[in-house]
């Protein structure tokens, strides 16, 4: 697949009031994630699409994150051929971490990116 013309942001420029869409499977959110994101694991995103839409139904644009940038720059492409207004966030949650943007774990433990 080719990705040339995907919009990108670097995870310092996700506004915080933003939404961020993790698709990360659930082991990987539960060890840590964005507080307020949205948790819609790749592998369900067409079954759950309408919990997406209607976070976005205000026309918010859709920060799509997962682990490196890989998944969530497919899912940005699907989102963007639906008509959504869509980023992929650029270098994902370990870029999310690096630019000490808040985590939080399940549980209360330590937040870290799987």
């Amino acid at each position: 697949m080719h990705f040339a013309q995907l919009p990108t942001v670097d995870a310092v420029a996700v506004p915080s009031d933003g939404l961020l869409l993790d698709v990360r499977e659930a082991d990987e959110w539960a060890a840590g994630h964005a507080e307020g994101a949205l948790h819609l694991p790749m592998s369900e995103l067409v079954a759950r699409f309408g919990e997406l839409t209607a976070a976005a139904s205000d026309g918010r644009r859709v920060h799509v994150v997962c682990r490196v940038g890989g998944r969530s720059a497919q899912v940005a492409q699907y989102l963007l051929a639906q008509g959504m207004d869509a980023v992929n966030v650029d270098g994902g949650m370990l870029a999310w971490e690096a630019a000490g943007r808040p985590l939080v774990a399940d549980g209360g433990d330590q937040a870290f990116v799987l």
